[in-house]
């Protein structure tokens, strides 16, 4: 076999991942918030990007009534330049102002009494300079606004401010501070004391002598190590905190667990007392510093609205006041790419007319997805928006993407952090996909989530003298059809945060 040289054509297909590609998967991803932030960015930057904030297309015809208005205000201006008496000398004499007020000075000025005071030239530069006038209606630069909103004060600034009562020497000040750098947002101090001695080159004894000074300051229970500790500091305050109550604080793991029996032997106290006591516990704070927690907490805003048709049907359309509204501008391109004569300049503005664009592109096929997306789920869940939670299908990934002709990873992406708001609620997307148990009987499976709803449907309907148990549990469910193991009621028992039967037993018996 010879060997040399020859020319083979191949032909082949891969993926290449552009940075358009990537953008519009980023943007496909992305939440209602983290959308508004990523175009709030690329409004910034990229100068051919403009927000269109006009309804329905009003923002030129709006531009085009300010400049009339504008050109008006300028003609009237200049016919009333002539006799505008700000152009004109003032006359500051009281004679001079009572005549073209046609009245006595005091008529206007009762305070003066009609008499006119010298000001000091100097006298006034100084007060001027003493304290600057910000005046709102000046226009100054000067003038700040959020100089006279109240500030929202921390938890740190309020101890700090009252530090000086509770220490005085200047070592314990220093220690002082850094015990309030350590506490959490609840108020805790979660430190060791042996390190933080070590740290600071003090004794645990001066260390723990600081704390307790410290524990006495506002609002009570901060500086605790624990929720014992949290709530004896309150209990002490309000004087309550005698023999019975510290051995139910000291054993508040007990309270938690609803063993009502054990506490009222180690407080030897009867049902009443002991019910009595519990109330107090609850009507405390276990986290007095959360009351300075500033952290605003995002509302969810739906990302698509479904409302049911006239024919018996449900109509999906997207909430278009989520959705950022951006415009290319074709003209400031061509305006500054004939004026341009550096071939970088005009290389930068072709880039970044070319990812306007894109990014105005993706929006929409981003909008068009979602819609596609949230109108198959609503066609698939038609039960449950009609009759309940109970009626959930089964649902995967792949019946959706089969169904729009997309792939799976699409409509993972697009089920992310996006919401549709039902005539049952706000949910989201991902919430209508669940995993499918199958039926005792042969029929249709069932969704996990609607057998979730259903064991807690059971255990809240549940008679205080006779709780069901995981195996009770298991017993009705395949009773109803449901083919379901003892292990998976109890994975979705703890799922929803419900205690076992043994801890029901006894928070419901104590109840009654």
């Amino acid at each position: 076999m010879a060997i040399g040289p020859k020319l083979e054509f191949r032909q082949s297909q891969q993926l290449v991942m552009t940075p358009q590609l990537m953008q519009a998967i980023k943007l496909l991803q992305l939440s209602n918030v983290d959308l508004i932030a990523h175009i709030n960015s690329e409004l910034e930057s990229n100068p051919f990007l403009e927000r269109d904030d006009s309804p329905d297309g009003a923002g030129p015809a709006a531009e085009t009534s300010a400049s009339e208005n504008s050109s008006d205000n300028d003609a009237g201006s200049a016919e009333m330049q002539e006799g505008d008496w700000l152009n004109n000398e003032l006359e500051t004499t009281p004679e001079a102002i009572s005549s073209n007020l046609d009245s006595e000075l005091s008529n206007v000025f009762p305070d003066d009494n009609g008499e006119s005071q010298s000001v000091d030239p100097v006298q006034q530069k100084a007060d001027n300079w003493q304290a600057p006038s910000h005046n709102a209606s000046s226009g100054t630069s000067d003038y700040n606004l959020e100089a006279f909103v109240a500030a929202e004060v921390s938890l740190s600034e309020h101890l700090q401010e009252q530090l000086g009562f509770a220490v005085s020497n200047p070592t314990d000040i220093l220690i002082a501070q850094q015990l309030i750098d350590c506490l959490d947002e609840s108020g805790y101090l979660r430190i060791d004391a042996d390190e933080m001695s070590a740290r600071l080159g003090v004794t645990e004894q001066d260390l723990e002598r600081v704390i307790l000074a410290l524990q006495g300051l506002d609002p009570v229970g901060v500086f605790a190590r624990d929720l014992s500790e949290c709530l004896k500091l309150q209990l002490k305050e309000k004087d309550r905190y005698d023999p019975a109550m510290q051995a139910l604080v000291e054993n508040i793991e007990l309270l938690a667990l609803h063993d009502l029996t054990k506490l009222k032997r180690l407080c030897r106290v009867d049902d009443e007392d002991l019910k009595d006591m519990i109330l107090e516990i609850k009507e405390l704070n276990p986290k007095p510093g959360a009351a300075f927690n500033t952290e605003v907490t995002q509302p969810i805003v739906p990302d698509a609205f479904v409302r049911p048709a006239s024919d018996g049907g449900w109509i999906v359309e997207l909430n278009t006041e989520s959705l950022p509204k951006v415009l290319v501008n074709q003209s400031y391109y061509s305006e500054i790419s004939q004026s341009s004569k550096k071939d970088k300049e005009l290389a930068y503005f072709t880039d970044s007319l070319q990812t306007a664009n894109w990014l105005v592109k993706s929006l929409d096929q981003r909008a068009r997805t979602i819609l596609k997306v949230s109108s198959e789920i609503v066609r698939q869940q038609d039960g449950f928006l009609t009759y309940g939670v109970q009626h959930l299908r089964p649902m995967n990934l792949r019946v959706v993407a089969d169904a729009i002709g997309m792939h799976e990873s699409t409509v993972s992406r697009v089920t992310s952090n996006k919401y549709i708001a039902t005539p049952r609620g706000i949910f989201e997307l991902k919430y209508f996909f669940s995993a499918a148990i199958a039926s005792s009987e042969g029929g249709e499976s069932h969704s996990a989530e609607s057998v979730r709803y259903r064991i807690k449907q059971l255990i809240d309907a549940e008679d205080p003298k006779k709780i069901l148990s995981d195996d009770a549990l298991v017993k009705i469910l395949k009773d109803d059809g449901v083919d379901i193991a003892r292990r998976t009621v109890a994975k979705y028992r703890e799922a929803l945060r419900i205690p076992s039967s043994v801890q029901r037993r006894r928070e419901k018996k104590s109840l009654t």
